[in-house]
């Protein structure tokens, strides 16, 4: 993933910002509670595609 992509992609959602999750290769917004995957690099920003986090997972981010 490059990382200068990064610093220009927000959530399609709250247009807020994403944490690059390099372990399980996923962009995560906070505010939507949503984790988008990277597929061969590239970000898939479909919200209808994104998996929900876990209120566990939304709590460690907080």
């Amino acid at each position: 993933m490059d990382l200068k992509l990064l610093e220009i992609l927000v959530c399609p959602v709250t247009k807020g910002p994403l944490i690059f999750d390099r372990e399980r290769k996923e962009l995560i917004s906070k505010s939507a509670r949503l984790a988008y995957s990277i597929r061969d690099d590239i970000p898939v920003m479909l919200e209808e595609d994104a998996r929900r986090l876990t209120p566990e997972e939304a709590e460690a981010l907080a």
